[in-house]
């Protein structure tokens, strides 16, 4: 392209700049053909939109405040020129599910917009699930100004400087642009939190009220980019001879695949094969194994399955690869009682070290496990590792007798409605089914629903599930749905979630109608938080205060926004099925209602086959704990 005939730094106004990028090119394209000229004189509130966009963080998700005006105007220019989105919302939980969504779905970073006060502390709190997964987002907070001249509305009403600073840095890694001079230091510890090659989570830049408007001069190549990481690795060969040679000469080996081994897949598999291990898989990293693969031993923890549990209690070596190792996957340290050596890939020197016994192999999961498979080409296995894995086929069949016994089971009467309804078990499964045939992604929402799904789910892939099982968020199934419309090539998928989790978010009906989803809300409606329920009846055989009996018509709801279709799921897999076609053949968001059952019949759910320091519980698994090697 031809260079411009003058500089972007002798524009006066936010408009002129905006329409001089986008007729550049963008930014990028700008300082490629070197037209910014050395400095640029402009609104903090512009220049943070530019960093941003050096960064490629073009889209933002809003509610605008008090605190967000100025942004919010420069915003509307950039926005006007092409050269940024922005979407608003209702509710601010929401709004930031369908950010972390958006980041974790389509590696899209996108920016959330509030003003502090009501609406930060809801979107931070919703980033509990950014956070527990290791999702990139930007949270931008309106926030009160520099100079401290009495109490600012929605401030936190405390003689103190810099609150909500202080709060948001308890939630992660913050930042405050409390002068012009101080946006460069901001982006780069943003970029380095919301970019991080193995931890990334949301960074919160609190952007005072007064200083949005203040004049900012900078070299716009000087912006910080967004970082790129090399892949680290053990540089010496030891720690992995060491490795391999534990592997090779210990018969009960187990591989544990939590979530970093997602983007491993390949190399995980092969590390098992390698190593004749069984591989145990957290709730997140359901597909890491394909599902029918021998040695997939399916889901363990403390709401594992017959087989993964199984082989945490037999397992004599562990291999952990890509874990946090948090309570409910190691059943809050007691899963794996007869491991004497532990061999941990991970990335962060922090994890790869959490259990005793541990030979750290410090870096990227598929390079480290790659490089094992290689050593372990050489070397002898013991003899009993065909034992081993004739074993666990067989717990593998067990479990999946169970599952499809529980799949294929009757409807049962439950009082509530009361009529025979179908189980969780029977129509989370034909709506897996039908997923996988369809192309359909699946987002599990917390509760029961989760609980019983990841047993359930057959994948074969990683990523063909989102279950928020980090901070177990209830209402974020049904709020990641909003990404697809945000994604520059969005999915089509099927929210799981149950009628209280539903609940915690319903203004998603509204959203999706405003941005255009095309995606079904799959309403398993049991009037109750079963989860919890069931937790109650297992631990104090009662139930108490987790179900009201208010009947809802969530029909009715869904029919009485415009746009929405929604139908009855029946009281079959058949049912349900044609359900689904017909939701997926509606343009829009379309809403399934299925009433399903709750009561004593074990045949109501999958059951639970590990243990948890939780309520009653608590002085066994630690007197147990209390024991265990590592």
């Amino acid at each position: 392209m031809n260079a411009p005939s003058f500089r972007f730094a002798d524009l006066t106004t936010s408009e002129e700049r905006a329409r001089f990028l986008a007729r550049a090119g963008g930014l990028s394209a700008l300082l490629a053909a070197d037209g910014a000229g050395p400095t640029v004189t402009l609104p903090l509130a512009e220049g943070l939109i530019l960093g941003l966009m050096r960064q490629r963080v073009t889209k933002y998700l809003a509610i605008f405040g008090h605190g967000s005006t100025a942004l919010a105007d420069v915003l509307r220019v950039y926005e006007a020129a092409g050269l940024v989105r922005c979407w608003q919302f209702r509710n601010e939980v929401e709004m930031a599910h369908a950010a972390t969504a958006l980041s974790w779905v389509y590696g899209e970073v996108p920016a959330v917009v509030t003003s502090i006060g009501p609406g930060a502390l809801q979107a931070m709190a919703a980033s509990l699930a950014a956070s527990s997964n290791s999702i990139g987002v930007y949270h931008l907070y309106g926030d009160e100004t520099t100079h401290g001249e009495g109490y600012n509305m929605q401030q936190v009403p405390k003689p103190a400087q810099g609150v909500f600073s202080q709060i948001s840095s308890l939630m992660g890694a913050s930042y405050t642009l409390h002068s012009p001079g101080s946006l460069r230091d901001g982006l780069r510890k943003g970029a380095s939190s919301v970019f991080h090659p193995w931890k990334p989570g949301p960074f919160y830049l609190n952007l005072p009220i007064n200083t949005q408007e203040a004049p900012v001069t900078l070299r716009l190549d000087a912006l910080p980019e967004r970082p790129s990481f090399p892949a680290m690795a053990p540089a010496a060969d030891d720690p992995l001879a060491e490795a391999a040679q534990a592997i090779a000469g210990t018969a009960r080996v187990a591989i544990k695949a939590g979530g970093g081994a997602r983007t491993a897949a390949a190399s995980v598999r092969r590390l098992a094969e390698a190593a004749g291990a069984a591989v145990v898989l957290s709730p997140g990293s359901v597909g890491v194994m394909p599902d029918d693969h021998p040695q997939n031993l399916h889901v363990g923890g403390s709401k594992g399955s017959i087989s993964g549990n199984w082989v945490m209690e037999e397992a004599e070596l562990l291999v952990v690869i890509g874990s946090r190792a948090v309570c409910q996957a190691d059943c809050s340290g007691i899963g794996w009682p007869n491991v004497r050596q532990v061999i941990n890939l991970n990335a962060d020197p922090v994890d790869v070290q959490h259990y005793n016994a541990t030979i750290a192999l410090t870096g990227d999961a598929a390079t480290v496990a790659d490089r094992l498979v290689r050593l372990l080409e050489g070397v002898s296995q013991a003899p009993a590792k065909a034992e081993w894995l004739s074993a666990a086929a067989a717990k593998k069949a067990d479990w999946q007798a169970f599952r499809a016994a529980r799949a294929a089971g009757p409807a049962l009467t439950d009082p509530f409605w009361p009529r025979p309804v179908m189980t969780q078990p029977q129509a989370i499964a034909a709506a897996d089914a039908w997923c996988r045939t369809a192309g359909a992604l699946k987002f599990f929402d917390a509760g029961d629903v989760q609980a019983n799904g990841f047993q359930i789910i057959q994948d074969d892939t990683p990523f063909q599930t989102f279950t928020e099982s980090g901070a177990s968020y209830m209402g974020f199934a049904v709020s990641a749905l909003l990404s697809q419309a945000l994604a520059e090539r969005g999915r089509y998928g099927v929210a799981f979630t149950g009628d209280g989790s539903f609940m915690m978010n319903p203004q998603v009906l509204i959203d999706a109608v405003a941005h255009g989803v095309h995606g079904t809300i799959l309403l398993f409606d049991n009037r109750r938080m079963a989860a919890i329920s069931s937790l109650q009846e297992a631990q104090y055989g009662v139930n108490w205060r987790t179900h009201d009996g208010v009947e809802v018509d969530y029909l009715a709801l869904g029919r009485a926004v415009k746009g929405v279709a929604a139908f009855g799921g029946g009281a079959s897999p058949e049912d349900l099925i044609k359900a689904l076609s017909r939701a997926q053949a509606h343009p829009g968001l379309s809403l399934v209602h299925v009433p399903v059952y709750f009561g004593p019949d074990p045949a109501g759910g999958m059951g639970s086959f590990g243990q948890w320091n939780v309520g009653n519980w608590c002085t066994a698994v630690q007197a147990r704990y209390a024991e265990t090697l590592i």
